[in-house]
């Protein structure tokens, strides 16, 4: 019988871990909206439909497209750059028929704010659970960054479940509300709801890096450089800071040695 080699065993392998990587992607998708944009398929082959509240409530709007977005790839820009706001509170319906496990994934971009605490608001889930508060997308990642809100709750007997509280399901729906407060406007930028648990869910990339953090980055590893080209090798002693009593000691053991000698000589 012959035997697997290394190299036999690699086109396996690698089958293997593209079932992973594909399985892993095949997402249940119940709802995908993108807010304030006409219809657009992302990078993990999710599909946003065109915004239904066209025409009807808020103001759509695609000042963001002025602004590459970070964290984000060329595919992907699109749903972060368009975006639904109201003077008012506003939400959306979704269809929800089925129980089990569900991710709600909502997503922002600040495309208008240059500091915090200028549009700040709170997200509330089938009217009855505050799923998000005091959100102030710039205090989270800046402008012209993408932040997605991941919502996980679960679907059971007509009721909707969250952080252990239920809420009843009305006519096969529930609704996400974006609540009016002091500061600016709320928004929305897309919406997606699959089934699944947070870990199925594709992930933002890492935040930039914060061009203050950069500098002073920058600045330490030239501070490293500069001493470490000062610096080679270990410092020499300073001749006349040696102990004045080391200096003696030879003259101290000699004499030590000689005062016998001169009793022995005395003696002859």
């Amino acid at each position: 019988m012959q035997s697997l080699t290394r190299n036999d065993g690699l086109p396996i392998s690698l089958f293997l871990l593209f079932l992973l990587a594909t399985g892993s992607r095949c997402l249940e998708v119940i709802y995908a909206i993108n807010a304030g944009g006409e219809s657009h398929a992302d990078s993990y082959g999710i599909h946003y439909a065109r915004d239904p509240l066209m025409g009807k409530v808020g103001t759509a709007s695609d000042y963001g497209k002025q602004l590459i977005i970070g964290r984000v790839n060329n595919v992907d820009q699109i749903l972060y750059q368009t975006e639904r706001y109201h003077h008012n509170t506003f939400g959306y319906d979704i269809p929800i028929t089925q129980d089990g496990n569900y991710v709600m994934i909502l997503k922002f971009c600040e495309v208008y704010f240059n500091s915090p605490n200028m549009k700040v608001f709170d997200i509330v889930l089938n009217g009855d659970h505050t799923v998000v508060t005091d959100l102030d997308i710039f205090e989270r990642v800046g402008r012209g960054v993408a932040h997605d809100e991941y919502v996980p709750f679960k679907v059971q007997d007509g009721k909707l479940i969250y952080n252990e509280e239920e809420s009843d399901i009305l006519a096969g729906k529930i609704r996400v509300e974006f609540i009016k407060g002091y500061r600016d406007n709320p928004k929305i930028n897309a919406i997606a709801v699959v089934k699944g648990v947070l870990d199925d869910v594709p992930q933002l990339g890492p935040m930039p890096p914060d061009p203050d953090d950069y500098q002073s980055m920058q600045e330490e590893e030239e501070e490293t450089t500069t001493r470490s080209k000062h610096i080679s090798g270990p410092r020499t002693p300073d001749p006349y800071s040696i102990d004045d009593s080391s200096v003696m000691l030879p003259v101290f053991v000699a004499i030590g040695a000689f005062i016998p000698l001169l009793f022995c000589l005395c003696k002859l």
